[in-house]
């Protein structure tokens, strides 16, 4: 046991744990009106959690090595969900947008699944130096986010666009290439937001925050209400006010303000610093791993848990328009939670083969 990374293991799980605890807290009012049931949310996040972990294990014993060989067809079944999900019948959606494919038994959301399928598959393109690639990077990194975009889900989108550039770059790719292409990027992501008039909406009313709430959507007010309520030491566990369903999305995307109102300036604090751990773990163990597919696959995996969980807490405290990502290891949701302990499963076989204790 001396090559666990306990570390990052005891982190994730302590996150894990709390999560469970702030979504009944956050969701026992909701999951009554809803469903006459004020665990319901629980209840299916506690299945979530156990097959997660099971995931993380069964990865742990898993030689990553093996998954150079399954990059290439993990990336077709991430690229043949992403198309199931526009499919009658099979992709579902709520609010307008189809993200989700519905097994039967159980739902998958496969921008979910894409992530982690991508980071394989990247590590292990890139793991042997060639030149000329960009073309053919660009390519398959535009038809993903094009998918993506078409649920559409821009917070994944940009989440996947970030992963993929951070393991270019740290590939040995030129980082020139993308500054070239940044304005590019930035005008299809402008037209993106404008064609729809939500995604507009959004974007005004987080342009606007400096000059009058009154011009600012209801859900950045009850984001903002929720965090200033919490002060420097919060109200205390379940006295949150906004839970009583002024806060949209609060078991989801905006599970932070819950935390925020609760536990205080020094509450979130103390959370962002786990984060932090768990991103300095991560790329730690990519350091000192011994080959080039293992550096980059765990670089890959923590830069898209990491970039998730600045768009989250950077959209939850109006620093970046609102989008629908949630917080990884706490927000509900089980597509979520399984891939991103699966990935933590796969950063410890990593730590567990390389030299560091």
């Amino acid at each position: 046991m001396k090559r666990f990374d306990l570390l990052l293991f005891g982190v994730v799980a302590a996150l894990t744990l709390f999560g469970l605890l702030i979504i009944y807290d956050a969701s026992s009012v909701i999951a009554f009106n809803l469903f006459g049931d004020k665990y319901q949310y629980i209840k299916d996040q506690v299945v979530w959690v156990f097959l997660g972990f099971v995931l993380l294990f069964i990865f742990y014993f898993f030689d990553y090595h093996r998954l150079f060989n399954l990059a290439l067809p993990l990336l077709i079944i991430a690229l043949v969900l992403l198309l199931l999900v526009f499919a009658p019948g099979i992709g579902f959606g709520a609010k307008g947008a189809n993200r989700w494919i519905n097994f039967g038994l159980f739902s998958l959301q496969p921008a979910e699944f894409v992530k982690l399928a991508l980071a394989i598959y990247l590590s292990a393109w890139f793991s042997f130096k060639e030149k000329g690639r960009l073309l053919a990077f660009s390519l398959l990194i535009g038809t993903v986010l094009l998918l993506i975009m078409l649920e559409p889900d821009m917070g994944t989108a940009v989440i996947v666009l970030m992963e993929a550039i951070i393991l270019y770059v740290l590939s040995g790719g030129s980082i020139r290439h993308f500054l070239i292409g940044a304005p590019i990027i930035a005008l299809i992501g402008f037209l993106y937001i404008k064609l729809e008039p939500y995604r507009a909406a959004r974007l005004t009313s987080f342009l606007n925050l400096g000059n009058s709430l009154n011009d600012t959507s209801y859900h950045v007010k009850q984001i903002l209400i929720a965090l200033g309520s919490g002060g420097v030491f919060g109200l205390g566990i379940g006295n949150s006010l906004q839970k009583y369903a002024y806060l949209p999305e609060n078991v989801t995307d905006s599970i932070f303000p819950i935390i925020a109102e609760e536990f205080g300036f020094i509450g979130a604090v103390v959370l962002i610093l786990l984060f932090v751990t768990v991103i300095w773990r991560g790329f730690f163990i990519a350091m000192k791993a011994k080959d080039n597919f293992g550096k980059l696959l765990a670089a890959g995996i923590t830069s898209f848990i990491g970039v998730q969980i600045v768009i989250n807490l950077g959209a939850m405290t109006a620093l970046f328009p609102l989008t629908g990502v949630p917080l990884p290891f706490i927000s509900y949701g089980g597509s979520a939670l399984t891939v991103d302990l699966a990935s933590v499963g796969i950063l410890l076989s990593i730590a567990r083969q390389s030299h560091h204790a």
